[in-house]
C-alpha cells in the first residue's frame, strides 16, 4: 500500500468528518490558545504502515481554511508537499495508531480533565465506579468500574511515547495526559467522539463528586 492508492474520495471524506468535529469541539471552546488536535486514519492499515489526517500546527481552530489538515504516514512525515506542519503531538497519535489500528483519535483540552489528572496523580488513574456513561466506552457491566490511565506529561513530546504502550489499557480508549487532556480514539469519527464525550462528563463527574463527599 502506497498513499498514491488512496484516492481523492477517500481523503476528501477523511478532510470533511474533521472538518465537522472541529466545528463542534472549537463551539464548546475544546481548543483554547490553538491547543489540542485531531487526526483520522485514511486507506488500509497494517501497524507497520499507514496514513492519517491530522490538525496543522499552530491553527486557530475556531476558523476553517484549507490549511486545517494535512497527511502523514505511519512516522508522521508529511504525505503531500506543504509548507504545513504537523501538530507536535502528532507523535501520540503514530502511536495509538499503532498500537490499536483506531480509525480517529481526538485531543482536547478542558477544565475537569486536567483537575482530575493532578487529583489523581499519585494513583496514575483516574478512578470512576457506576457511573451510567462508562457505557459510551462500551463498557455494559452493570455498575462497572473502570480505571483511566494518567501518563507523565513533557514538553519534549517524544518523550510521553514510550509510556503510551506501557499504560495503554485494553477496554479503555482514552489516555490522560497529566495536567493536559485526553486523547479518545475509536473505529471512526463517530464513535472517537462519543468515546470523548464520555470521558469528559466522567471527569466532571469524578470531581463535582469528590468535592461533595469532602464537604460532608
Amino acid at each position: 500500500m502506497s498513499f498514491a492508492t488512496i484516492t481523492t474520495e477517500q481523503k476528501q471524506h477523511v478532510i470533511s468528518e474533521l472538518s465537522t468535529v472541529k466545528a463542534d469541539f472549537a463551539a464548546r471552546g475544546f481548543f483554547p490558545g490553538t491547543s489540542g488536535n485531531l487526526s483520522m486514519r485514511v486507506g488500509d492499515y497494517s501497524p507497520e504502515q499507514f496514513y492519517f489526517a491530522v490538525t496543522a500546527s499552530g491553527k486557530d481552530k475556531s476558523k476553517s481554511t484549507p490549511e486545517d489538515f494535512l497527511f502523514v504516514d505511519q512516522n508522521g512525515k508529511p504525505c503531500e508537499a506543504t509548507t504545513l506542519k504537523p501538530s507536535a503531538e502528532t507523535v501520540i497519535h503514530n502511536e495509538i495508531y499503532r498500537l490499536t489500528g483506531c480509525g480517529a483519535i481526538f485531543h482536547i483540552h478542558s477544565i475537569f480533565n486536567s483537575l482530575v489528572s493532578e487529583l489523581f496523580w499519585e494513583q496514575r488513574a483516574v478512578p470512576v465506579e457506576g457511573v451510567e456513561l462508562i457505557k459510551g466506552l462500551n463498557i455494559w457491566e452493570e455498575e462497572a468500574v473502570i480505571n483511566i490511565p494518567i501518563l507523565s506529561n513533557f514538553t519534549e513530546v517524544p518523550r510521553i511515547v514510550p509510556e503510551i504502550a506501557e499504560r495503554i489499557a485494553d477496554r479503555i480508549p482514552g489516555i490522560l495526559l497529566r495536567k493536559h487532556g485526553i486523547y479518545a480514539w475509536g473505529r471512526d469519527a463517530f464513535e472517537a467522539k462519543r468515546h470523548l464525550e464520555a470521558f469528559e462528563f466522567l471527569f466532571e463527574y469524578v470531581y463535582r463528586w469528590e468535592l461533595l463527599k469532602n464537604r460532608k
